[in-house]
């Protein structure tokens, strides 16, 4: 019988965030997939399973995404790694593949289950949700992401001036992602509306390097990757 495919979230960062079902779904999987740096530097999502799961005592299967624009490179390099899990769950092995925050929400198993639907398309999947780094933002700052009829976003932060602008002036609440790289631009325009107060960022939030930082110092600063920021009017 074909093994089955989990994508399984686990957590924003706090291990103790990871629900019930995910710690079932990873303890009872004969492999545990995560996305692996080329580096040899731990992923975020490998150091959450870590905390309960070690290589001793469970088959681990690291598989490395490219951090290219090279259509081409990434296709033959995404092939690779669909077939890499296939190869388990057609023998029969149940495959957990582990992702921080959410498995539908901005991750790389999105990507990795269409693929695996188009090149075999016998494969079961399964979704386990998770505890995103949105959800654990508000948590963290204690700042209500929507109440009533308010409206709230999720946007990936870019360096478009106006379509950031526009994204604040149309919501009672945005949380930009992957804000890192347009800090500068991100606390310009909140000077230019008045709204750096009602500001917050975080970087790995709830884990034990999470950053909560002071908006107003930002500027020029070099943050991770994995930080966000939260804007309620």
């Amino acid at each position: 019988m074909i093994g089955t495919l989990y994508g399984v979230g686990v957590g924003p960062g706090d291990p103790e965030l990871m629900t019930v079902k995910a710690f079932r779904r990873l303890k009872e999987a004969a492999v545990i997939a995560y996305p692996k740096k080329q580096r040899g530097s731990k992923s975020y999502a490998q150091q959450i399973v870590e905390a309960y799961f070690s290589p001793a005592e469970k088959e681990m299967l690291g598989l490395v995404f490219l951090m290219t624009k090279d259509v081409n490179v990434l296709a033959e390099k995404w092939s690779e790694t669909v077939d890499a899990i296939w190869e388990q769950l057609r023998i029969g092995k149940d495959v957990a593949f582990v992702t921080e925050g959410d498995p539908l929400l901005y991750s790389t198993f999105i990507h990795l289950m269409r693929m695996m639907q188009e090149r075999y398309p016998d494969a079961r999947i399964e979704v386990v949700p998770g505890v995103s780094s949105v959800n654990a933002a508000a948590a963290r700052l204690q700042l209500p992401l929507a109440d009533g009829d308010e409206h709230v976003a999720i946007i990936p932060a870019c360096d478009d001036y106006e379509t950031m602008k526009k994204a604040i002036e149309d919501h009672d609440c945005v949380v930009f992602i992957k804000v890192a790289k347009v800090i500068d631009t991100m606390i310009h325009l909140l000077r230019e509306l008045n709204l750096l107060q009602n500001a917050a960022v975080v970087t790995k939030v709830t884990s034990n390097e999470e950053i909560i930082w002071n908006v107003e110092q930002l500027e020029g600063a070099e943050l991770e990757y994995l930080t966000l920021m939260v804007v309620r009017k």
